[in-house]
């Protein structure tokens, strides 16, 4: 009898703490943008249903019983962008968590082939930054990029900085749309990608950057953008930008994202 008891309230805790970390990161997910409005009032409306069930004041409860059953469906069109993300970086995080897990016992290793030249990418945005030569390079991750590769030529390039450069030089025929990088390869060019509509970016942003925060917001793929106006490099992932200080912590940041 003890022993089910101590049971009872271990599994209490576990949900507790699933509950507090499964809220922590739809908080992450909708800080700074308008949603968090919209869920501050849901956390509100909840915990006054579970009070008045609480105190047995059944025709409030019935009320705001039906009110959060019905609205359940109006938060999936609210939240279509904030729940596409939160399933996005679930899936991402697991295969991460493997693929780390499978390297840490040496039962598989990327070769040094299928490894991304950050450097190669990192010094030819800045180069291009310079010359205030506009650029959009989305690198893949664990989600395929097959139904935007489609949309524009195909290539089987190893990267390298001359490569980049030329492609975003502004006579070359190449250097609409976007870039995709695949391990160590560029395997298309002019790829046009879906532009978000999300009205949280800054105005002084063109359609280069929207393209990335769409891709980014899609899939797990991470994108850098040179700005043609001022020269800036961005760096997006998740559907946002991702601040860095210099080039060397750009480098170490894809790094990491890209191990």
């Amino acid at each position: 009898m003890d022993f089910n008891f101590l049971e009872l309230r271990i599994l209490d805790i576990v949900d507790i703490l699933l509950v507090a970390v499964l809220l922590y990161y739809i908080y992450k997910l909708v800080k700074g943008t308008v949603a968090i409005n919209i869920f501050i009032g849901i956390v509100i409306i909840y915990l006054v249903w579970k009070l008045t069930q609480f105190l047995e004041m059944e025709m409030l409860s019935n009320v705001l019983g039906q009110f959060i059953g019905v609205g359940i469906f109006g938060l999936i069109v609210v939240f279509q962008q904030e729940i596409r993300k939160f399933l996005l970086m679930i899936g991402s995080t697991n295969f991460g968590a493997k693929r780390n897990l499978i390297r840490q016992f040496k039962f598989m290793r990327r070769s040094k082939e299928t490894e991304t030249d950050i450097d190669a990418i990192v010094d030819a945005c800045d180069n291009m930054g310079k010359s205030k030569t506009g650029a959009l390079i989305i690198i893949q991750r664990s989600t395929n990029l097959e139904f935007v590769k489609n949309t524009g030529d195909e290539m089987n390039i190893e990267v390298n900085k001359p490569i980049i450069e030329s492609i975003f030089y502004k006579n070359s025929t190449l250097h609409d749309g976007a870039l995709i990088i695949e391990g160590n390869l560029i395997t298309a060019t002019r790829a046009i990608l879906p532009v978000s509509n999300d009205r949280k970016i800054p105005l002084r942003f063109g359609l280069r950057h929207r393209a990335a925060v769409g891709i980014t917001e899609k899939t797990d793929a991470i994108a850098l953008v040179v700005s043609e106006e001022s020269g800036q490099i961005s760096y997006l992932k998740d559907g946002d930008f991702a601040m860095f200080e210099d080039l060397k912590d750009l480098k170490l940041k894809l790094k990491e994202d890209l191990s």
